[in-house]
């Protein structure tokens, strides 16, 4: 069978990274994620950003795969035609034993200049990750092309995703026989539009979730457990 999996912060919450809804800790208890998470807030003090970057970085770092990363690998190698399209900036995706997955809203291991876009070997965003523990004020490094900051090779709050991603995931979701919607909200947008994308064509749509969500109403199943515990439910049923 052909299966899509579209996974939100849920999906990774069940291996302790936290949402961009959880209260910081820390240096950053007095911020709002939500506020630095924009080019304009870079803007105004790179240093901030740049080192809450780099504590979330080094944070998920430490994380581990969960039972949930692992049972949607374990569908491959039931022989299913499974493609993962994620909100999440970070690899559990890739450590738990996808070849790939098309990452929507960007990659926290990536960096590259604001002004110029240019990358560099080895990504300073990983650079001394395992020393990393409360995190720090930091400027970001300089461009070797332009002199510009490197800032996280994420989508902030206000831009567009990444063209190739976002057609990627509209095929995805144009193919699958089967929609497993693991862990999010259904509330940011455009990523929101592709549960009903699919659901428009009949394809078969399963909502994996604790609570309710604005996917549930296009849902033909709920499941209402974390990832892990959901995704073990659907191996027994279609491995």
């Amino acid at each position: 069978m052909r299966i899509a999996f579209l996974t939100g912060a849920g999906m990774s919450a069940e291996s302790g990274v936290p949402t961009f809804r959880d209260a910081l800790t820390g240096l950053w208890s007095r911020y709002d994620a939500m506020t630095l998470a924009t080019e304009d807030a870079f803007r105004r003090d790179p240093a901030l950003v740049w080192g809450w970057y780099r504590w979330r970085a080094a944070m998920v770092r430490r994380a581990r795969p969960n039972a949930g990363h692992f049972g949607i690998a374990e569908f491959v190698r039931s022989g299913h035609a499974v493609e993962v399209v994620t909100q999440n900036v970070d690899d559990l995706h890739e450590r738990g034993g996808m070849r790939e997955a098309i990452h929507l809203h960007g990659r926290l291991f990536a960096s590259r200049c604001l002004d110029c876009g240019a990358t560099r070997e080895p990504d300073p965003i990983v650079d001394g990750l395992d020393a990393i523990v409360d995190g720090v004020r930091e400027t970001p490094p300089a461009c070797d092309a332009c002199g510009g900051p490197f800032r996280p090779g994420v989508v902030w709050f206000g831009e567009a995703l990444p063209e190739d991603a976002w057609a990627s995931a509209v095929a995805v979701l144009g193919r699958c026989e089967l929609l497993v919607v693991v862990g999010t909200s259904g509330l940011v947008h455009p990523a929101a539009s592709l549960p009903r994308l699919a659901s428009t064509r009949g394809t078969r749509v399963i909502e994996i979730n604790p609570v309710d969500s604005a996917v549930s109403p296009l849902a033909h199943e709920c499941l209402r457990m974390p990832a892990g515990a959901g995704i073990r439910i659907l191996l027994e049923r279609y491995a």
